[in-house]
């Protein structure tokens, strides 16, 4: 699973990462387009919509084979949906609404074989391994595998120490918008309450010796000190670059 093991050793360096949430619309090129324009990796949002399951195993497949990193964000921390989504072949998971060790006890049973987890392995996502036996499967998937557990409720912020901490955390990662509703101040991203909040969450993740993931302007984010980016959803990036061509256009004069 070489495409985890970079985008791990550049976290690891703390180099400055970026990528996109694929959550309006998702498309197999796309894959393409983001390596070409320079990006670290793309996620493939499940919570929110559910992209056809046969283009989002295309999608991981062209970036197994373009040694480009593609994680999912499935619909829940649930056994199931993170079992299939392993299925579909992607080299990470970004897991919604983490809110204790138990929780990451269930990520792991689901994305790990016995007798360290309870995954029962098919589809595309057997494509990563060269033979069945346990060892290549812990090797080439497991060891390397980056599982991101997003904080985004009250008992998520209460046990950030410990599922920092986890094992299985590669980096501890925040849903800022959904945190802020639980916290009752949606949205106001400047709000003492959301910003004592994401203070927690990343010095859980440094006393953990973990990078925090966050989503925002990667300008504003870097300046802030953080380095695992996500910049935007590319549709929302392409609606604001589409605008900004046609307001500098009517500006223009002859």
């Amino acid at each position: 699973m070489q495409p985890a093991l970079h985008l791990r050793r550049k976290l690891d360096a703390g180099e400055i990462v970026t990528g996109v949430l694929a959550t309006r619309h998702f498309w197999p090129g796309l894959v393409e387009i983001v390596k070409d324009a320079g990006l670290d990796y793309l996620i493939i949002d499940l919570e929110h919509l559910t992209h056809e399951h046969e283009k989002v195993a295309e999608g991981c497949a062209i970036g197994r084979l373009i040694d480009f990193p593609v994680l999912l964000r499935p619909p829940q921390a649930e056994f199931t949906t993170i079992r299939l989504a392993m299925d579909l072949g992607p080299c990470g998971l970004l897991v919604p609404s983490v809110d204790s060790c138990e929780t990451m006890q269930v990520i792991q049973d689901a994305a790990w074989m016995p007798p360290r987890g309870k995954r029962r392995p098919g589809g595309p996502g057997n494509a990563w391994v060269k033979d069945f036996h346990y060892e290549t499967w812990k090797t080439t998937v497991e060891d390397a595998l980056i599982i991101l557990p997003q904080i985004e409720t009250r008992a998520g912020l209460a046990n950030v120490g410990e599922i920092a901490a986890h094992p299985l955390t590669t980096a501890i990662a925040v849903g800022p918008y959904d945190l802020s509703a639980s916290l009752g101040v949606c949205w106001r991203p400047e709000s003492s309450e959301l910003q004592t909040a994401l203070s927690a969450i990343r010095a859980a993740g440094t006393a953990a010796g973990k990078t925090m993931w966050m989503i925002g302007n990667g300008a504003d984010l870097v300046k802030q000190g953080y380095t695992f980016l996500c910049v935007g959803e590319p549709i929302a990036c392409l609606q604001s670059k589409l605008h900004e061509l046609d307001e500098a256009a009517r500006r223009a004069t002859h």
